[in-house]
């Protein structure tokens, strides 16, 4: 019996001025080219925290627009607001920075992170009102520490400094003298994964109404790797922000893929609950310092804010069928081998060919495809084109070159069994997973009846292959079946009752 996926989360953290301090496009700029007119327009086009939560993207991604609403949408999105925009959505929310240091120190076990005692102190009251922000959690806040201190660890102690409306507020430390792997920088960009990753845990338990104690297992599939000398790699980001965030019965490991990891993850997840391993299990996956402000020289040549100024998170929630939530097929799992070529088209016959055959289906069986959702107003500005819209092209290609529809069919193809993209730039954030939480919705309500969850992963970036990477599985209604057998609780109940009234009749025709 498949097992299915509950309920799953997505957040944003805004964080504008790490865009200059610790997205790699401007630090590589600040070593090859320290006096750039880049470097000077960076702060000049960084958007403020209202501007970020009224951007239609970021409002599709928490889950206060459908993808379908924000496709009626005209781009470019940069220039507009939505009108009655809130951070706070059905799936997450966008948390502002000032709170998400806070949340990076309470994530922090070895006492690296330093904020100011006047930071701490101008915010904690707020951060400890977030209703998903548990008690214990907030507990965890120190008073803080004098700004002295905090520069003086920055200028003489290697520190990577955290920064506030341009203002040092605060400090990550290295946590070794002479490991690189637990250098300051490092630390800080693992930090900032760990702590977007424990928020997207916590709307995650609260979305598919379970309990923290619920959780067996956590898979974390985020792109960032930790460690020290010794196993530089070895983890494991999963158990450190289940313990944060209070998932005492939890165990975990990671899993690396670049931006195929969440797709693998979730299969991976489905298949333990399927075996019988454990009941319920999470993935999970923090943000990337590394990616903020990626394209940013692009968007400022155009006049175009600086959009990339958000880390990502998600967690999807998957459990032993309950008969109700839709079912990851495992069946019909598509996949990328080593033997299937790096062409665009052999690729995607792989992730979606691969899967369709296997349960006799057709390409036009599958009502919504997801695949790379990456935001349109950001890529196409940078010269990357849609590319949303190009993958969809490449499937209705391969329809058409199978005879399921004609070559003029492609546009409707495209609308039909397509989405426009908005999720942010992050890597493995937009692979395929940004529609999890809206496909649940759709197949409930009968709007969908199979959606297709592709991750594409470029292993070639690590220099250890060549090869490009993906898989993709099957998200379908329930059939009504649980992990009980072929009845639920309330045609439970229903036997029971009858059969006690029928044996309370027996007993009074015996009387009688």
């Amino acid at each position: 019996m498949n097992s299915v996926i509950k309920g799953a989360s997505y957040v944003l953290a805004h964080t504008p001025d790490m865009v200059l301090h610790n997205g790699t496009t401007q630090t590589t700029e600040r070593i090859v080219n320290p006096e750039s007119e880049y470097l000077k327009e960076v702060p000049k086009n960084l958007r403020s925290f209202e501007d970020a939560v009224n951007y239609y993207p970021n409002q599709t991604y928490i889950g206060n627009l459908h993808p379908d609403e924000l496709r009626e949408v005209e781009l470019p999105w940069y220039n507009k607001k939505m009108e009655g925009a809130d951070r706070f959505g059905k799936f997450g929310e966008i948390m502002p920075q000032e709170e998400f240091l806070l949340l990076v120190q309470a994530s922090d076990m070895f006492e690296v992170v330093r904020l100011e005692k006047g930071f701490v102190a101008s915010h904690k009251e707020t951060f400890a009102a977030n209703p998903i922000i548990s008690e214990d959690i907030s507990a965890r806040i120190h008073e803080g520490v004098e700004q002295g201190e905090i520069e003086r660890s920055v200028s003489e102690e290697h520190s990577e400094g955290l920064y506030h409306n341009g203002k040092l507020v605060g400090c990550v430390k290295r946590a070794h003298d002479i490991d690189s792997n637990l250098s300051a920088h490092v630390m800080h960009e693992n930090l900032m994964s760990k702590a977007s990753s424990v928020l997207a845990l916590l709307y995650a338990v609260k979305n598919a109404g379970i309990r923290k104690e619920d959780v067996d297992y956590v898979v974390d599939c985020a792109e960032e790797a930790c460690g020290d000398m010794n196993q530089r790699g070895g983890g494991n980001f999963a158990k450190a922000a289940a313990e944060v965030a209070g998932l005492v019965n939890a165990t975990g490991s990671d899993l690396r893929g670049f931006c195929a990891a969440p797709t693998h993850a979730v299969i991976e997840a489905a298949a333990l609950v399927k075996s019988g391993a454990y009941k319920t299990v999470i993935v999970t996956s923090g943000g990337c310092t590394a990616k903020l402000g990626m394209n940013g020289k692009d968007h400022i040549k155009k006049e175009i804010p600086v959009l990339e100024d958000c880390l990502g998170g998600f967690a999807v929630v998957i459990t032993e069928n309950d008969g109700v939530s839709p079912e990851v097929n495992l069946d019909l799992l598509g996949r990328h081998s080593v033997g299937t070529g790096s062409a665009p088209q052999a690729v995607m016959t792989g992730l979606v060919i691969s899967g369709l055959e296997k349960g006799g289906l057709k390409i036009l069986d599958i009502d919504k495809y997801s695949p790379e959702m990456q935001n349109p107003d950001i890529t196409v500005p940078a010269g990357a084109g849609d590319v949303p819209l190009a993958n969809y092209k490449m499937i209705g290609a391969l329809a058409a070159k199978r005879g399921e529809m004609t070559p003029k069919d492609l546009n409707d193809f495209v609308k039909n069994h397509g989405m426009i993209g908005w999720a942010p730039t992050q890597g493995h954030i937009p692979s395929g997973v940004p529609y999890i939480g809206f496909g649940l919705e759709d197949i409930k309500a009968g709007k969908v009846n199979k959606a297709m969850i592709i991750g594409k992963g470029s292993l070639f970036l690590g220099r250890m292959t060549n090869l490009f990477d993906g898989v993709s599985f099957i998200m379908q209604p329930n059939s009504g079946e649980t992990e009980g057998g072929s009845f639920d609780k309330a045609q439970v109940k229903q036997l029971i009752a009858e059969a006690l009234k029928d044996f309370a009749q027996n007993m009074l025709d015996k009387a009688e």
